[in-house]
């Protein structure tokens, strides 16, 4: 992973499941990921849901995205 790459973390499926709850929304309706990209965390599969955290470099605030692997 490089150091300007923002950091990619599987979901277990506890929390994927209350993501989803909590947002209401199914996995088809989350923004996709390939399952090929470099910045994908080793052992992803087709399904699974990736938390992206990327912080801002002047206020260090950090936002969360979240792809499902396609």
């Amino acid at each position: 992973m490089h150091i300007l790459q923002p950091k990619h973390v599987k979901l277990n499926e506890k929390d994927a499941d209350e993501l989803l709850m909590r947002l209401n929304l199914s996995k088809s309706q989350l923004p996709k990921i390939i399952l090929n990209d470099p910045a994908l965390p080793e052992g992803c599969a087709v399904g699974d849901i990736i938390k992206i955290e990327r912080k801002d470099t002047e206020t260090e605030e950090s936002f969360l995205y979240f792809r499902v692997v396609v």
